[in-house]
């Protein structure tokens, strides 16, 4: 039953034309333009030698029907590969709601909404069509950012055609397992995982942290470093807003705990909830503000109570604006590569209690710029947030610490060691 449903989508699909398919990728009625180039500010591309020899077949398992920070920072490589003269295509599933207008060009692939999960999709592989379109592109390079069976597809796709592969990782999905009551299979798919990326010509890691774990785990294929950017203007301190802030009813000299991110289980919902539980048993005087949307924001009202306060999906300004106007960031998730949402309060000024996970140890130095803490101990959070809390020198220094860390992390150099991974490994075919 279910191959013939595969089918049957596969076969609806190849009906429609690439060209139709493209059309129906781009800006819906209600988006507005998003101009990527803004990312890179006065960067002069000129100073830098031509990326037209390549070509970049990318895939994508969500390039921008759900927002996250790896699909961000996949659009921004796009824009920075087509600004130095490289051509792109990307594939991936779309949805008729896109949640922000993609940049580059982008060709959906087929797809259906993940049971219990509708608001991501679940590619089921390369149709004849979409092999025609890749033949008729021709690319040097073939990127894969996730290893699901579209990204599988593709790196088969390519060995067969003796074009090189590079994999970029962005999210330990074996973490999300134990989420969702299945933690027994995690070494299972840890194994499948590695193999996938065995089979790559240079797998890019987010940061050395990750890159010593996927080594520990036997990978063996080269393995770089693909960090990660702050758009510095968006989030810096100067963004923060008492009147705002008294809008939600939050005090002038009352401490803000911030959390940013998907409303899901495997952004650490529960353990957020324990710590902050924790933290009023010790009596530390706060408010917490929630920003993000998703299935399971119901149930994290009900265990943070009327005093949170929810401000529901925010981007641009009004997201730079929330994060600045807060006074500390927790963050107990254990499934980031990277930690992009780290970084953004980092670079807003504010330091970070985060569990000791490979998205946060190459960010947070502990009692420098934030603290880290044990993995799901909820006393170790609240104590860590009322030292925050309590200490105003101490969170002076480290929200100093924390702006000039994430100062380093530039745009434009971090996604030009892209261009050189990719020029490398297509000089070794």
């Amino acid at each position: 039953m279910v191959q013939e449903a595969m089918n049957s989508m596969q076969h609806a699909y190849e009906a429609d034309s690439i060209d139709k398919r493209i059309e129906g990728t781009m800006a819906k009625t209600q988006l507005k333009t998003h101009d990527w180039d803004k990312t890179f500010g006065d960067f002069d591309f000129a100073s830098l030698p031509s990326a037209n020899h390549l070509r970049v077949a990318l895939f994508s398992g969500n390039y921008n029907y759900t927002k996250d920070g790896a699909n961000q920072a996949l659009n921004k490589l796009v824009a920075y590969l087509e600004s130095r003269g490289a051509s792109v295509r990307v594939y991936s599933p779309t949805s008729d709601t896109p949640a922000f207008v993609p940049a580059g060009t982008l060709v959906s692939v087929p797809s259906f909404a993940i049971p219990g999960r509708s608001e991501y999709r679940f590619s089921i592989g390369l149709p004849a069509e979409i092999r025609r379109d890749l033949e008729n592109f021709s690319p040097n390079i073939i990127h894969v950012s996730a290893p699901d069976l579209l990204g599988k597809a593709a790196a088969k796709f390519a060995k067969k055609k003796n074009i090189p592969v590079v994999a970029s990782v962005h999210t330990r999905f074996e973490n999300y397992l134990k989420y969702y009551r299945l933690g027994w299979l995690e070494n299972t798919l840890k194994q499948s995982i590695n193999r996938f990326y065995n089979r790559c010509d240079r797998v890019l890691a987010p940061n050395a942290c990750m890159l010593d774990i996927l080594h520990n785990e036997g990978v063996t294929a080269p393995i770089g470093i693909w960090g990660r950017g702050v758009d510095q203007s968006q989030f810096s301190p100067s963004r923060r807003d008492l009147a705002w802030r008294r809008d939600l009813g939050i005090a002038d000299d009352e401490n803000v705990v911030l959390f940013v991110g998907r409303l899901v289980r495997e952004k650490g919902l529960d353990s957020f909830a324990d710590a902050i539980d924790a933290l009023k048993q010790l009596k530390v005087p706060h408010r917490v503000l929630v920003v993000g949307e998703g299935p399971g924001r119901e149930c994290f009202e009900k265990r943070l109570g009327e005093t949170a306060i929810f401000a529901g999906f925010l981007v641009g300004e009004d997201l730079g604006r929330a994060y600045a106007s807060a006074d500390v960031f927790l963050n107990p998730s254990l499934t980031e590569a990277f930690g992009n949402v780290m970084l953004e309060a980092m670079a807003s000024g504010l330091p970070a209690v985060c569990a000791e996970a490979s998205g946060s140890n190459s960010l947070i130095k502990h009692d420098v710029n934030g603290l880290l803490v044990e993995p799901d101990n909820a006393a170790a959070f609240a104590k860590a947030l009322a030292t925050i809390i309590n200490d105003e020198s101490m969170r002076t220094r480290m929200q100093g610490e924390a702006r000039k860390l994430a100062q380093a992390f530039s745009w434009p150099s971090i996604l030009e060691a892209v261009v050189e991974h990719y020029s490398d490994v297509h000089r070794r075919v």
